[in-house]
């Protein structure tokens, strides 16, 4: 039989990373297997060891390239003209990641709401918690590149917080069996983190002396 070339392996490893990729944001990383990895790949398990080290290897490479789609999503928004039906790239990027659409499709969604209790029960600089670790570094930068240098300037920029509530409102908004809670957790983290939400409260002293 002939060896398998480097090419065509190559090939495999990706789609069995695309693919558990998309398992660990439907259903954990903790709840995903080496034979469910592989088959969705349309791979055997016994293949399993020419492509990665460990499950851990592969639930690590596979929460990496989550992440990486997250990122690239979030930089397109950013480089494209915003929408018209909002009035910047950040608030076009609010409204696609607090939206049902988000909410009711994680396998095409967010890792960090995915995977965050899975990354917080595993072991200190474990592979996973180590991939979950990079990731959230990277979308806080991707937040900071969305918010522009408007919010810099006087607005704040608060990447680390906004992600916090962002990964909170998704999570909750998913696990509520209240369709209107579940909805009204969204449109309140929406307009939380809009410019419109964000914005200084007026001083009533200020507008008395006016």
């Amino acid at each position: 039989m002939p060896r398998m070339s480097r090419e065509v392996a190559e090939r495999h490893r990706q789609q069995v990373v695309e693919n558990t990729s998309r398992l660990i944001r439907e259903k954990g990383a903790e709840r995903v297997t080496v034979p469910e990895a592989m088959a969705s790949a349309g791979l055997t398990h016994g293949g399993f060891y020419r492509h990665f080290t460990s499950k851990d290897d592969l639930l690590a490479q596979a929460l990496a390239a989550a992440f990486t789609e997250r990122r690239a999503a979030m930089d397109q928004i950013a480089d494209e003209p915003a929408p018209p039906d909002a009035a910047s790239a950040r608030d076009a990027f609010l409204a696609t990641y607090l939206s049902e659409l988000h909410r009711d499709h994680p396998g095409d969604g967010c890792p960090a709401v995915a995977v965050a209790a899975d990354a917080a029960r595993a072991e200190p600089g474990s592979p996973l918690r180590s991939a979950f670790t990079a990731g959230v570094r990277d979308l806080a930068e991707g937040l900071h590149k969305l918010n522009g240098p408007e919010r810099d300037a006087g607005a704040g920029d608060r990447p680390l917080a906004e992600l916090a509530l962002l990964v909170g409102a998704v999570l909750l908004a998913r696990a509520s069996d209240d369709a209107s809670l579940s909805r009204g957790i969204l449109d309140e983290a929406r307009d939380l983190l809009s410019y419109r939400g964000t914005q200084e409260p007026a001083d009533p002293e200020a507008k008395s002396a006016g």
